[in-house]
Parts: C-alpha cells; sequence; structure tokens
C-alpha cells in the first residue's frame, strides 16, 4: 500500500489502483469515487496551529485534558462520553497523523464540509476511531457476517474473526470501512459535528450508540 500511495501521481490514478488491488472492476468511462474512513487525527488543533503558524499564545496551560493544544474540540466531545481518544501532539499517534494528513494534502486537499475532505471528484476522505466502536450495536451488527459461526445470537466478542483478519489492524481496517460505509448509505447512525466545530480542526465520525450519556460518562 506504501509504494500504491507514493506512485499515484493523481487522486485518479489512485482510486484505480486502489481498486485494482481489491479486484474491482470498474468503467472508466462512467464516475467512480473512493471515501477513505481513516484511523488517524486528520487535524491539530486550532490553537495549536495558530501557535506554530502565528506565534499566538492561547493564554494559561492547566491539566492536560484542559491544554488547547494538546485536543481538538472532537476529541474532547468524546472525552466527555466515555471514550479516550489519542492526541496528535503529546501521543506516539503524531507520526500517523502526519501520514494521513500527508494522503489529504496530496489526495483530497479540499475542505467539502466539516470532517470531510476532497479531490472534489475521485477521492473523499473522513477520520474514524474504531475504538469508538466497540460498544456500538448497530456497528456489531455490521461485522457479524465477517465472523464464524455468526447466525446465532452468541455475543459477537465471543466470536472468531474469519482467517482473513488475522491480526487486530485488520478487524480495526473493517470497522473503519463499516463507518464509512454509514457515512454514505446511513448518515444518522454517526455523530456529526455542530456548527460551532471550527472546520480546520475536522472531525472524528463515531456511531452514535457507542457513546455514553453526559451524565453517566
Amino acid at each position: 500500500m506504501r509504494n500504491t500511495l507514493n506512485e499515484a501521481t493523481s487522486s485518479k490514478i489512485l482510486a484505480i489502483k486502489i481498486l485494482e488491488l481489491c479486484q474491482v472492476k470498474i468503467d472508466l468511462e462512467n464516475s467512480f469515487r473512493l471515501l477513505f474512513a481513516i484511523d488517524t487525527p486528520l487535524g491539530f488543533s486550532k490553537a495549536f496551529t495558530d501557535l506554530i503558524v502565528s506565534r499566538v499564545a492561547a493564554g494559561q496551560i492547566l491539566s492536560s485534558s484542559a491544554n488547547p493544544y494538546l485536543h481538538r474540540e472532537t476529541e474532547r466531545f468524546l472525552f466527555e462520553r466515555g471514550l479516550s481518544p489519542l492526541s496528535p501532539i503529546k501521543d506516539m499517534i503524531g507520526s500517523q497523523a502526519t501520514k494521513g494528513i500527508h494522503f489529504l494534502a496530496r489526495f483530497a486537499p479540499d475542505l467539502a464540509s466539516c470532517g470531510l475532505w476532497t479531490d472534489g471528484r475521485y477521492i473523499q476522505a473522513i477520520e474514524a476511531y474504531p475504538s469508538a466502536c466497540k460498544r456500538s450495536a448497530c456497528i456489531s451488527d455490521m461485522r457479524r457476517p465477517f465472523y464464524e459461526n455468526s447466525g446465532g445470537s452468541v455475543p459477537i466478542e465471543k466470536l472468531k474473526a474469519r482467517r482473513e483478519f488475522y491480526h487486530v489492524d485488520l478487524e480495526d481496517a473493517l470497522t473503519c470501512a463499516l463507518v464509512g460505509w454509514s457515512f454514505e448509505s446511513q448518515p444518522d447512525l454517526l455523530v456529526h459535528p455542530t456548527p460551532a466545530i471550527d472546520q480546520s480542526e475536522g472531525w472524528i465520525f463515531v456511531p452514535c450508540d457507542g457513546l455514553r450519556s453526559l451524565e453517566h460518562a
């Protein structure tokens, strides 16, 4: 995949190469588009970008959780609802975040709406977070066909993944794909950003039923 991304010279070529890897036949005369649901931060907090680009300080820094440079609004939203997303600044996921943002810059540089990046034709990208899906009944139901002996009422966490999902990263990739499918086909299953969210920070799309209510978080 690294070679595919590095060798693609345009969004169209990348989309064609990805479809070839997936053994999906397409008619190049007709329009086609891929949506990538990417498991890494695709932005930084506005306070951090203001600090780096313009040397504008955000004010007092108190606790880590309240540090405006470390977390975006979308991450604070998830903190309040029982989840623990990583920070692209203080956690090791920062390396992956640079790769994700590099991908956007090359193949989906335009912001269509908060959290949705595109090249305008062939590629779209959103940010996903597999750990936020563990409590989601709707995502669990979508995952069930990809497990062995999944026809009964056995809880999905007790089922064995099919052979092709031999590593937890592949299971996370499946979850991201299902979040992407939900974004396209059943968007009401996901939490969407409010108008108050700064679009430059991006948004983590998670299933509504995977979050705790504020009073129980």
